[in-house]
């Protein structure tokens, strides 16, 4: 890869747990030390999000009143003419409901949602999970990232916008809107520092049940039938986003360089930690977010909730009271989460 970052927050009050970023460098050996080492480029470098955008516009579409989950958008035959513009999937997908159009990272469903929609309503929904906006996280060359204004968008750009083309986020950014989905609605501002309970601003951003349901959509996702299976996490329910992004070139965009993405929480019945991975150029034949960046999801998350003890959400019930116990006895929860930045960075 080129570059990579994964972001952990707390999913309650988006404290930020853990950050890493490669190429890093040795602050004890300057003989290797460059500029392009030292920033911070979880928070300083911003990237189109592709497909892990999705999952807000189906949000608007519910917000809207106009959808049902049920309601099904017909994606044949694959691809979708907007003005001279076209739209496409990997493949003819038929009929989705708004569920299958996430399962399958479907671009010509989530588009037909989101020309269904004012463009201010869809821009709103955006805004309020802090997308174009600062985290108001402090750190120093934080940046906003990029959400022009809904009036100067055409229809192919309302159509792009949808699944992450045209705009532009930063890891932080992104981690931090997941919260919004996590956390039944909720926003607090990003915190590099140990917040307690009268330090939290919560805003309400997005209705509850909207939220809910997008969360179950989402759960589906890491599913068998889902492209991101591969984020899953034993004994624990998943849900999240993978988003596969064509990097800008001159003159349009790269057939052969890409972004690999995963957006998730973890555990799906309470929702304790949210994480997004970012994988710049992945070296590798393999290139989508759901064969590159959800397995990395999966073992960061796999050693936080472990780290800090939360107990497994998706096992046998006949099982969970000699679990609970077993947890008791044997895993201690962290008494600081300082520890889980060598585990994040062990996987980057």
């Amino acid at each position: 890869m080129q570059t990579g970052s994964i972001v952990i927050l707390d999913a309650k009050t988006s404290e930020v747990l853990a950050m890493v970023n490669q190429p890093s460098y040795n602050p004890n050996n300057r003989s290797t030390l460059k500029n392009s080492h030292v920033r911070n480029r979880a928070v300083t470098d911003v990237f189109e999000p592709g497909s892990t955008m999705k999952p807000f516009t189906v949000a608007a579409a519910l917000e809207s009143k106009k959808y049902l989950p049920g309601n099904v958008i017909r994606t044949a035959p694959g691809y979708f003419r907007v003005g001279r513009d076209t739209v496409r999937d990997t493949k003819n997908y038929g009929n989705l409901n708004l569920t299958d159009i996430l399962v399958k990272s479907s671009n010509v469903g989530v588009s037909k949602l989101a020309l269904a929609l004012e463009p201010e309503k869809l821009w709103d929904v955006y805004s309020r999970a802090g997308f174009g906006s600062l985290t108001h996280s402090g750190f120093p060359g934080e940046v906003s990232g990029l959400m022009t204004d809904h009036w100067k968008w055409s229809d192919i750009d309302q159509a792009t916008f949808s699944f992450g083309y045209g705009m532009s986020v930063t890891s932080l950014q992104l981690a931090q809107a997941y919260t919004v989905l996590a956390n039944e609605g909720r926003i607090n501002p990003a915190s590099f520092l140990a917040l307690d309970g009268e330090a939290l601003q919560p805003e309400q951003v997005m209705e509850p049940a909207v939220a809910k349901r997008i969360l179950k959509m989402m759960e589906a996702v890491v599913s068998e039938k889902g492209t991101g299976v591969k984020a899953s996490v034993v004994g624990y329910r998943v849900a999240g986003k993978t988003g596969t992004v064509h990097k800008s070139d001159v003159g349009g965009y790269s057939e052969e360089r890409y972004l690999s993405i995963f957006a998730g929480m973890a555990p799906v019945s309470d929702p304790r930690l949210v994480a997004v991975v970012m994988i710049n150029e992945p070296r590798t034949e393999a290139y989508h977010g759901g064969q590159v960046a959800a397995p990395a999801f999966s073992k960061v998350m796999a050693g936080a909730l472990r780290q800090l003890g939360v107990v497994p959400d998706d096992v046998p019930r006949i099982n969970m009271k000699r679990l609970h116990q077993k947890i008791a006895e044997h895993v201690r929860p962290a008494q600081d989460e300082s520890s889980m930045h060598a585990a994040v960075g062990s996987h980057l």
